[in-house]
């Protein structure tokens, strides 16, 4: 006879392995010829939002072809094809099948999508949007391109089990406490832009930790800041300074965007004024300090800036960066003055030391900010004096050996 413990942990067993397994599949769907001009419009701009063209779209490749290596601490994924070629994209794809994805992270035969695609981000995105995003995709040019094979030793099923402890499907519900710009923000934010995918640390089996979510997080090898009351942006952040920022990738006070959000921000310039708007409320609001401490806090990163200019710094800085971060934004040539930088803020110097190295170039025919990369210019040892140097104009805490972690991202590129 079957104990009662026993059967409980046969039960349990059987409750959670329930979730591994695959949904039935959707039959293939009749490609509609046309789709309204507004919502295919609209569909263009949700996807730059999105940065679908980010995971989608490979170098040197055809938009929305996918082959783009996403890589994870699990192994590595490729972005699919999400074009309309009916072999190898989407093409068969009906928008049951297609909101399924989004909403729920299952594929058209029924597999479980492994969460590096972001559908616990997308689950919260409306039905209207999702028939638009449908809609833009569906026009876009077909390209036969099979999907590269993912390097996960993962088996989908198992994704089934994650889901059932990480993944809470939904869509975004208004809190009518707040204003309406505010939870447009919160929904595009959450939903279709999945900032907190970066944004948020995550624990060791790649959820989101929902507890500290916005506190900052990894990415491809970034560490993307805390956007919270947590914020190491020397200057906090005003609706109309991340508003500019989101829209130019720069703006007064604060850094340019570099690394992952350089990429970012170039897709958000194609997005409205007021959706952008919207995401600077709602991000604003969650630096939860008192008016009093930001702008406290804003006042010593200026008087920080104020007596850089005085300083004779060191020789590395007079030699290569002195010339224009010295001169501050306000005359020609110049930059921004560093102790306003909020990579010299972020508890690692990897943002710090990737941008000296590589510089922030725009993209390949498009005018933007720019700045000099100083690889080769540099040693491993000059580099590490720099970044020690430039982390004291901070007033932050030195960081714990900078040698080591410039040596392993030389090592990281041979």
């Amino acid at each position: 006879m079957i104990s009662g413990v026993a059967l409980l942990t046969a039960l349990a067993i059987v409750t959670g392995f329930s979730g591994c397994a695959s949904r039935g599949a959707i039959a293939p769907g009749a490609q509609p010829q046309s789709f309204p001009r507004g919502q295919v419009a609209k569909g263009a701009e949700l996807a730059h939002l999105g940065n679908c063209l980010g995971c989608h779209t490979a170098v040197d490749g055809k938009p929305y072809a996918g082959g783009t290596p996403i890589k994870t601490p699990f192994g590595t994924i490729y972005g699919t094809n999400i074009t309309p070629d009916a072999d190898t994209g989407i093409g068969r794809w009906s928008l049951e099948a297609f909101t399924r994805a989004l909403r729920e992270g299952v594929d058209r035969d029924g597999r479980h999508l492994y969460p590096a695609f972001p559908y616990d981000h997308f689950t919260k995105v409306t039905d209207e949007d999702i028939a638009a995003l449908y809609a833009f995709l569906m026009t876009r040019e077909p390209v036969r391109q099979e999907n590269r094979t993912n390097r996960v030793p993962i088996p989908r099923a198992f994704v089934g089990v994650w889901k059932s402890r990480y993944f809470t499907p939904g869509v975004y519900q208004p809190d009518s406490s707040r204003s309406a710009e505010w939870n447009r923000g919160a929904y595009l934010v959450q939903g279709l832009g999945h900032c907190g995918a970066c944004h948020t640390p995550r624990n060791k089996l790649g959820a989101e930790e929902k507890d500290a979510a916005f506190a900052g997080g990894e990415v491809e090898r970034w560490h993307a800041p805390a956007l919270n009351a947590a914020s190491p942006s020397p200057v906090p952040w005003t609706v109309e300074a991340l508003q500019q920022y989101l829209r130019h990738g720069i703006a007064d006070l604060h850094a340019m965007s570099a690394g992952p959000m350089q990429e970012v921000t170039h897709d958000l310039s194609k997005v409205a004024d007021d959706a952008l708007r919207a995401m600077a409320t709602y991000i604003v609001s969650l630096d939860t300090r008192s008016d009093a401490e930001r702008r406290q806090h804003a006042a010593a990163a200026l008087e920080r800036a104020g007596k850089m200019r005085a300083m004779q710094g060191n020789t590395i800085y007079d030699g290569a960066c002195a010339d224009c971060h010295n001169r501050g934004r306000a005359e020609e040539g110049g930059a921004l003055e560093l102790p306003l930088g909020t990579a010299l803020t972020v508890p690692t110097p990897r943002n710090l030391a990737y941008i000296i190295r590589d510089g922030i170039v725009p993209p390949e025919g498009e005018r933007g900010s720019w700045m000099p990369a100083f690889a080769g210019m540099l040693t491993n040892e000059q580099l590490t004096d720099l970044l020690i140097y430039l982390r004291a104009l901070s007033g932050q805490s030195a960081w714990p050996d900078v040698a080591r972690e410039v040596r392993n991202i030389s090592r990281g590129d041979q």
